[in-house]
């Protein structure tokens, strides 16, 4: 079993960002997830006024179409695939908006305090299907430092039918096979509201919002 993703231990070389090869390496889908994302976060009230932090923004697939809607300076990425990041900046002066000032952060223990800043919105996306419970702990330990009362904080992953579910489970439509205790996880939504409570969080199932591989919507508020 290996429970640390290809995604933070593999760099993308200079040729491979050159020839695109980060919109596959992030799952593919990239102009429909990001797309999805965006129009998830506006139904949930998103203007431009607010800051979001995009928790694992990775290469910006959802990252483009918010900071192009943002006002200047109210996008802040955080990731720890340096490689990525690189990608992303990439695509940022592809897109022309490299002038809306967005704010990206390498940190490997989501350190979201360093950017200084409260956030109105957060949004970890396919970041909780590659970590095990302890890492998601830090992650929502630290996301609570930065977040209001009013703030909203979305999560997707990978739903277990029951707590300690250790068969593999095959996700469709996609086909994406989820486990107990490796890369992709799996989580029951009674573990992701325990996970929530021990770091002062409530959760509140979406559950469907058009996934192309079946992730589902967590909300996350201050309790």
């Amino acid at each position: 079993m290996n429970a640390v993703s290809l995604y933070y231990t593999r760099q993308l070389t200079r040729k491979e960002i050159a020839a695109g090869e980060h919109r596959n390496f992030v799952g593919g889908f990239w102009h429909e997830i990001g797309t999805l994302q965006f129009e998830f976060l506006l139904r949930q009230g998103l203007l431009p006024s607010h800051k979001l932090v995009d928790i694992g923004c990775g290469a910006l697939r959802c990252g483009l179409p918010i900071i192009r809607y943002l006002e200047k300076g109210n996008y802040f990425g955080l990731d720890i695939n340096e490689s990525l990041l690189e990608a992303g900046k990439r695509e940022l002066a592809m897109a022309g908006l490299t002038d809306k000032r967005p704010k990206l952060l390498l940190n490997n223990k989501f350190e979201l305090d360093r950017f200084g800043v409260s956030f109105d919105f957060a949004i970890a996306q396919s970041l909780f299907t590659h970590l095990d419970m302890n890492l998601i702990v830090r992650c929502l330990t630290e996301a609570r430092k930065v977040l209001h009362a009013d703030s909203k904080f979305f999560v997707s992953f990978l739903l277990a039918p029951r707590p300690a579910h250790i068969t593999p489970i095959r996700h469709e439509p996609g086909g994406v096979v989820s486990n107990f205790d490796s890369d992709p996880f799996h989580y029951s939504f009674a573990e992701m509201q325990w996970l929530a409570m021990t770091t002062g969080f409530s959760a509140e199932l979406f559950g469907e919002w058009n996934h192309p591989r079946n992730l589902q919507m967590l909300q996350l508020s201050i309790a």
